[in-house]
């Protein structure tokens, strides 16, 4: 009987059927044509050969080639793809993205542009994915114009500034609106003057407050020479408002005194910057703001005065304010900002100094008989110059007699300056703070102090909720006579302010800075800075610079009128 063999039978099946499947599989491939025998896939993405580059206004992106690429799709945008401003084909792998290439168009000068491609196939469906190359900024304009400061701009006007050693005549200035990138539309055309194409320097007026334009300057052939963007700043005072009285375009002195005749209870007059007024002798007899106009240069606003300003007797005035004026006096022997002797209950209810220049007087305010101040302010301030009625002076004995409440001294400087506060009547606050003196007080007589309460009783030598002194530097008494040693000041007498609360905090006295005796106040000051105005100060008696040339003073960054400290 024959046995049968299982295993040996598979063996042999599956060798066949391997070699059916082999011959037929052949059989297959021998009908296809050889170039389907590789399937076709996306081409790949583009890379950089060399970073992007640009030369002028112009980008060039220079690509590894892709031998089956038949081109390329350059798209070219300024917000990273959020919009396209240029999309280009092009069958080579070197691209120059210029004016030829954009068709007559041309890229923003110093403008930061992204770039991307796509690498092109014969069909479409086989083109790469779109590659991100980077990002590049073209070259600034070869300009001719200064580029803008913000002591170039004002609220209304702005001051354009070109090099004039490159001997291109400036003949026009054009006004564009900030989205005007072409610069295509200008709002406005201005020629400039040969005085101003002499000095280079041009303003542009008539524009409006909180504004970026592009100012354009062009050539007599009308080629531009350079372009740049101008924010204006914000408006001190709106002029269209019905209570402003403007005097901005005016240089004539007596403007003032008509406008203050003119002016409505909380009027405000505008000045001119630069131009000089005469105090008014129209009597005051409501509340006023005056102020100036912003204007280029350093020379505010001059306001000058003799005898000083009239109050009307039996007034009753909320505030009389004066903001960014020069108010110089004609004589140190005479003059004042106001010299008021009321019979009548006169009352004042505030008279600020805010940004503003006193010079050459002997007193700023020198009060007498029925005049009543509240609120004597003056902050941000220069006072110089100033006689034998000081910063302040009250100057009626008895009770009910002219008096101030309360006075408010900030961020200031004061240099050669007499007696400094002087009363008949008792106050209710003074406050010094954030200020810079040197050379206050002298010691002419024995009359002169720094803080001089005079009144004859207790009830009217006093300051009943205290002098407070904080954050200041103070230097040594102003030497009039020229002694060739230093001087002591009295701070006060021994017999008045005798219940007052001195506060002094964060105070610097120079080695100068010495005290009759008998006349010092406790803690005041509260550190000795051991050299001199000239070893502390720039130039602090010729030239009032106070910018601190001791770099090591410890103050330096928080004493002081803020104006000269380190920042």
């Amino acid at each position: 009987m024959k046995v049968f063999n299982r295993r040996k039978m598979n063996k042999s099946h599956i060798i066949k059927s391997f070699w059916v499947a082999f011959a037929g599989v052949s059989l297959l491939l021998a009908c296809k044509p050889e170039e389907e025998l590789v399937q076709q896939t996306r081409l790949f993405m583009p890379v950089l050969k060399k970073d992007l580059s640009v030369l002028n206004n112009t980008i060039i992106v220079n690509m590894a080639g892709a031998k089956t690429a038949t081109g390329y799709a350059i798209e070219v945008s300024r917000d990273t793809f959020k919009t396209v401003d240029y999309k280009i084909n092009a069958d080579t792998n070197y691209v120059v993205v210029n004016e030829k290439l954009l068709k007559g168009e041309s890229l923003f000068w110093n403008t930061l542009y992204q770039v991307r491609a796509t690498a092109l196939a014969a069909d479409a469906i086989y083109n790469s994915k779109v590659s991100d190359l980077g990002s590049v900024k073209t070259d600034k304009f070869p300009s001719i114009l200064i580029v803008p400061t913000s002591a170039d701009l004002l609220d209304v006007s702005a001051r354009v500034k070109w090099n004039i050693s490159t001997g291109i005549k400036v003949a026009k200035v054009k006004v564009f609106a900030k989205t005007d990138l072409k610069l295509a539309n200008p709002l406005a055309s201005y020629d400039v003057s040969d005085a101003d194409q002499k000095t280079g320097i041009t303003i542009v007026k008539k524009l409006l407050p909180e504004t970026t334009y592009q100012l354009a300057i062009y050539d007599a052939t009308g080629k531009v020479q350079g372009w740049d963007n101008y924010t204006t700043i914000k408006q001190a005072v709106d002029t269209k408002q019905s209570n402003v009285i403007d005097l901005s375009e005016s240089d004539d002195p007596t403007a003032l005194n008509t406008a203050l005749s003119n002016a409505v209870d909380g009027g405000i007059i505008v000045l001119k910057k630069g131009a000089t007024y005469t105090m008014p002798t129209t009597a005051f007899t409501k509340s006023v703001w005056i102020t100036s106009a912003y204007g280029f240069g350093e020379q505010k606003t001059i306001i000058t005065t003799s005898g000083g300003g009239v109050i009307a007797d039996g007034s009753t005035i909320d505030y009389i304010r004066f903001s960014n004026v020069e108010i110089k006096g004609a004589d140190i022997g005479a003059s004042y900002v106001f010299n008021p002797d009321r019979a009548s209950v006169t009352l004042l209810k505030e008279l600020t100094f805010d940004n503003c220049i006193l010079s050459n007087m002997r007193g700023v305010l020198r009060m007498r008989t029925k005049f009543f101040l509240t609120n004597f302010n003056i902050k941000n301030s220069i006072v110089y110059q100033i006689g034998n009625y000081g910063i302040l002076t009250t100057d009626t004995d008895g009770t009910g007699m002219a008096a101030v409440d309360n006075i408010a001294i900030q961020n200031s400087t004061f240099s050669k300056i007499n007696i400094f506060l002087t009363s008949r009547q008792s106050s209710k606050s003074v406050l010094i703070s954030d200020c810079t003196l040197n050379e206050v007080g002298s010691n002419t007589n024995t009359s002169v102090l720094l803080f001089n309460w005079r009144g004859t009783t207790a009830a009217t030598n006093n300051v009943t909720n205290g002098i407070k002194i904080s954050n200041c530097v103070w230097g040594g008494a102003w030497d009039q006579a020229g002694t060739p040693t230093a001087v002591s000041i009295r701070a006060k007498s021994a017999t008045s302010l005798a219940t007052t609360n001195f506060t002094v905090e964060n105070t610097y006295g120079l080695s100068t800075l010495t005290f009759v005796a008998g006349t010092e106040i406790t803690g005041f000051p509260t550190t000795v800075y051991a050299k001199t105005a000239t070893d502390l100060w720039v130039s602090p008696n010729a030239d009032l610079n106070f910018n601190f040339k001791d770099l090591g003073f410890a103050g330096r960054k928080d004493t002081g009128d803020p104006r000269w400290r380190i920042k």
